[in-house]
């Protein structure tokens, strides 16, 4: 967690609505301390920031790049990008590569990703169903923010706050589900283990609530919990 006052207090503005109501000096600190104030992208816009190198569908990406519900996003070493779709938004760690998709046609709302490898933290709105595959897990998330890491042996997730169901997708007795209200049961799914022992407790890393307030601003919502007031620093149940 970030310990700079001027940004505890910048985000418990942003948590009040206070860029919205303009308060004097809030938005020269924003762009301070984040580049920029956060704020909802413009319709139109895809990417709110972009560092070292990504790649769109393939071609190389700048900050006026459009990303669609059914593109691949890829970071090359020591990148990430930041993003949003329709009502979803995204930050795409360093050499990670995820793939989206939409079931209707014409449509921004997404019904799923793939995220093939990398690291991935991403917020959906409430009540919309997803299905979220790695190479060990297949999750079905409902108006959840999450934290995912995948490599071809092991999923990290981590339900930030709503609702998973959390499945091994080699074992079939390896099942959970998840009603997180902060951070409160990340799981490992591990592709080699005994028949129902597939996914396994695991620590709170790698994401902040920074982050998940940053990617909420920028589809026009606040998580739903206001953290610049609590002393939360960990996940609540030890392991």
């Amino acid at each position: 967690m970030i310990d700079d006052p001027r940004r505890r207090w910048l985000i418990q503005a942003l948590a009040a609505g206070a860029f919205a109501a303009a308060v004097p000096g809030t938005g020269a600190m924003a762009a301070e301390i984040f580049g920029r104030a956060p704020r909802k992208l413009p319709r139109g816009q895809s990417i709110y920031r972009l560092s070292g190198n990504a790649m769109v569908n393939g071609n190389g990406a700048t900050l006026q790049t459009r990303i669609g519900p059914n593109d691949t996003v890829e970071t090359a070493k020591d990148s990430e990008i930041v993003f949003a779709v329709g009502e979803s938004a995204f930050i795409l760690r360093a050499e990670s590569h995820v793939s989206l998709q939409s079931a209707q046609q014409d449509s921004l709302l997404l019904s799923g990703m793939r995220l093939l490898t990398g690291a991935l933290l991403s917020v959906f709105p409430n009540g919309r169903p997803a299905r979220i595959v790695t190479a060990t897990a297949t999750i079905g998330i409902r108006g959840t923010g999450f934290y995912l890491e995948s490599d071809p042996q092991q999923t990290y997730f981590c339900t930030c706050y709503g609702i998973a169901d959390v499945a091994a997708n080699n074992d079939p007795d390896s099942r959970d589900t998840v009603v997180s209200r902060k951070h409160d049961k990340p799981l490992y799914v591990v592709a080699d283990a005994n028949r129902g022992e597939s996914i396994r407790n695991a620590p709170f890393i790698n994401h902040t609530d920074q982050e998940l307030m940053l990617i909420e601003t920028l589809v026009g919502r606040t998580p739903p919990f206001v953290f610049p007031r609590d002393t939360y620093k960990s996940p609540r149940r030890s392991y």
